[in-house]
């Protein structure tokens, strides 16, 4: 079969060799291979750096924390987006441009374009460094970047398409393996992920406003944001898998029938499970309940290819012991398993009343990151480097050593979060024999700080075991030439194909690219219709409440600035229908709030308390408490670690852009009167001078066109309009 044929295949032409038909002879490009795997080691360390950075800001907040640009808030998206994007990102091209060229028996179909690919994504990623930490973003996780940058990306993606077609398309081999599958479906899913929760408004050159809000915002990011990690950190590693794996080990995958299987329900099923980060919110039953049947049904396919990876090593095991490529990929498969069994798991609503919001989903996000993703990853440069140079692993002990402390630094990391996820679940929901809540915020952010200092020595590890691995095979690229034009023959593909008895019906698609793609497409489609139009067409969904208004001029300002400086990463604005949090936060959130959140601030992650009625009820603190807040935080709060914003009293707002966000916003939907903007800076300067002035009654004297002015504004209005007596008006 063509599966087993593939781990028996020679690459490289043996001059000996003679056969009955013509031959060809073509040259494998292996420059681009090598550059993208140059990419990926260069971003690679340097995406765990800054997550490594950002970890200790954690243990060390008052020192780590350099404003504004290495704050917290504007560090931890360049993380994401460096390990996501550059690390991972290069690391799939990599694979792709070796695999394709020898599954498909041909070189790329044009040099150009995989040159346009490469540099065209190392200049996306550079845009990336630049513009988040000078705080240019559009406030949704891992697709913070903005709009031009969307264009670029899509262009390239474009370009990495074409290409990759054009190849399939003159191709020796008629029929196309399992990985190529996985690499078709990825590029279509990643161009309509991208393109969908790209829809925005731009307001300047570096800004825009999302163009759906709240409860839809939030449908729409998170169908982008979980199938982001099922198609940019899964469907393409699960491809890089089936070659690479029986490459290493030299054997034949385990079952071809269990790879069909494994493949089309994979991507049918995954599309749905986007709802499954947004229970317990102001999403729709129906739709939570949708994104919770397909997340649960994950694991059936997810652990088909965990199983087809290791039993792949069958008889293999005494070869795993020695062969160091192999341990790599094997932890891989492994966490592969581990990550697609929890993730089920937490999209229950029993277990994902304990783990959202906490540091559980940091150490489940880690393992599938760190586990999954790197030390595949590490184990393809390992094996793929020296054919490439034509040498041997400069240093086997030294590959050995960045083994076992990759695997500790794992442990090291993940371990610590889920103690301090449970602890934190725990800790938010107790209440004393009286019925009072148990521990106030802050309590629970200062136990956690053992753990976050622990994790952030797992996240060294690994580091140092990236940094040695990056000796490493410079030096075998050093010692070592590449062979930039690899030489290889193979017949020309027949243009008549011939049926072989007994042939399975599946071989039929695998021999039709195009077909293959549109019946991915359809199938990733179905989830996402099924889910999207209800909630976007039918009104019941989301009812609107009258007492919500839009926010003012300098609010707005204020929430614009709350999103540039990442205010997000850290605080929730969705309280959940739990005893423990109504009791904490005040009355739990409702869709028709957020009907004018463009785009919406739930939240993912609790490092600070809920801000969703920061403004309002028994919560509500003065201007002076968060302009002494927000300047020093460590002041007000002993023991808190959110970073210091003391630069927002130096700057000036920017009054100038008020008038075209104004104008954005009203063609977003937002009931600001025609010609307001005229107007809406002498509102703004109006609403500025009444806080000035509260802050003068304290011996503040701060000038009322700053920054501080807007966000405090804004935290004030955060809730005001739900009024905590349960009499807002639904119509």
């Amino acid at each position: 079969m063509q599966l087993e044929k593939l781990n028996h295949e020679n690459d490289a032409v043996k001059p000996h060799q003679t056969a009955a038909v013509n031959r060809e002879t073509f040259y494998y490009d292996n420059a681009i291979v090598r550059n993208f795997a140059a990419a990926t080691i260069i971003w690679g360390v340097v995406g765990m750096l800054a997550g490594l950075w950002a970890a200790l800001q954690l243990v060390f907040p008052t020192v780590l924390n350099l404003q504004p640009y290495v704050n917290f808030g504007r560090l931890r998206p360049l993380h994401t987006n460096a390990v996501i994007f550059a690390f991972v990102g290069n690391g799939i091209f990599m694979g792709y441009y070796y695999s394709l060229q020898r599954l498909l028996k041909t070189r790329m179909a044009s040099d150009v374009l995989s040159r346009i690919h490469f540099w065209g994504w190392q200049a996306i990623i550079v845009a990336a460094a630049i513009t988040l930490p000078l705080g240019f973003t559009t406030g949704k996780e891992y697709a913070e970047l903005e709009w031009p940058i969307d264009i670029a990306i899509t262009i390239i993606w474009v370009v990495f398409g074409w290409n990759m077609f054009a190849t399939i398309f003159k191709r020796r081999e008629r029929h196309l393996y399992v990985a190529i599958w996985f690499y078709i479906a990825t590029f279509v899913t990643v161009a309509v992920l991208h393109i969908v929760n790209s829809f925005e408004l731009p307001v300047s050159f570096l800004k825009s406003y999302s163009a759906f809000a709240g409860v839809q915002d939030a449908l729409v990011q998170w169908w982008y944001g979980h199938n982001a990690v099922a198609f940019f950190l899964t469907t393409p590693y699960l491809g890089l898998m089936y070659y690479f794996l029986p490459k290493a080990a030299n054997r034949p995958v385990f079952s071809y029938k269990l790879s069909i299987i494994h493949f089309w329900s994979l991507i049918f099923i995954y599309i749905w499970a986007g709802p499954h980060h947004l229970l317990y919110t102001a999403l729709p039953n129906w739709a939570q309940s949708l994104g919770i049947v397909f997340s649960f049904s994950l694991i059936f396919p997810s652990w088909g290819g965990m199983i087809n990876g290791l039993l792949t090593l069958r008889g293999a095991w005494d070869k795993v012991r020695e062969d160091v490529i192999l341990k790599f990929l094997v932890v891989a498969v492994t966490a592969y398993g581990m990550a697609t069994f929890e993730g089920p798991m937490m999209s229950l609503k029993s277990i994902n009343a304990i783990s959202h919001f906490t540091d559980w989903t940091i150490a489940h996000v880690h393992v599938g990151g760190l586990g999954w993703n790197a030390m595949l990853t590490f184990g393809i440069l390992y094996w793929l480097v020296p054919r490439i140079y034509r040498t041997d692993l400069y240093s086997k002990k030294l590959a050995n050593a960045h083994f076992w402390i990759a695997t500790l630094g794992i442990l090291f990391y993940a371990v610590p979060m889920y103690w301090a996820g449970f602890a934190q679940a725990s800790m938010w929901k107790q209440f004393t024999p009286s019925g009072q809540l148990k521990y106030q915020f802050l309590e629970t952010v200062t136990f956690m700080k053992p753990f976050y200092a622990t994790r952030s020595f797992g996240g060294a590890l690994f580091v140092i075991g990236a940094i040695l691995m990056m000796y490493n095979l410079f030096k075998t690229a050093k010692k070592g030439s590449l062979l930039a034009n690899e030489q290889a023959e193979a017949p020309a593909m027949e243009k008549v194909y011939k049926k072989h008895a007994g042939e399975h019906w599946h071989r039929w698609i695998e021999r039709k690219p195009t077909p293959l793609l549109v019946a991915s497409l359809i199938v990733i489609l179905i989830g996402g219709a099924v889910e999207m139009i209800p909630t976007f067409l039918v009104k019941s969904n989301i009812p609107t409440i009258a007492s919500v208004k839009p926010y003012t001029p300098l609010e707005l300002q204020g929430r614009d600035i709350y999103v540039r400086e990442g205010c997000y990463t850290c605080h929730s604005q969705m309280v959940r229908p739990f005893r423990s949090e109504t009791e904490r936060y005040g009355e739990y959130s409702k869709a028709g709030e957020f009907v004018y959140d463009h785009p919406f601030q739930w939240g993912s992650k609790r490092t600070g308390p809920d801000l969703g009625r920061e403004g309002a009820g028994n919560n509500r603190k003065s201007d002076t408490w968060h302009f002494n807040h927000l300047d020093d935080p460590q002041s007000i709060s002993t023991g808190s670690i959110m970073p210091p914003y003391s630069f927002l009293i130096d700057h000036k707002l920017d009054t100038a852009s008020t008038a075209a966000k104004i104008n954005a916003m009203r063609k977003l939907g937002v009931p600001y009167e025609a010609g307001y903007e005229k107007i809406a800076n002498q509102d703004l300067m109006n609403q500025a001078a009444a806080i000035t002035k509260n802050l003068q009654k304290d011996s503040i004297n701060v000038p009322a066109d700053r920054e501080v002015i807007a966000v405090i504004a804004y935290l004030q209005r955060l809730g005001k309009d739900i009024s905590n007596n349960k009499t807002a008006e639904l119509k």
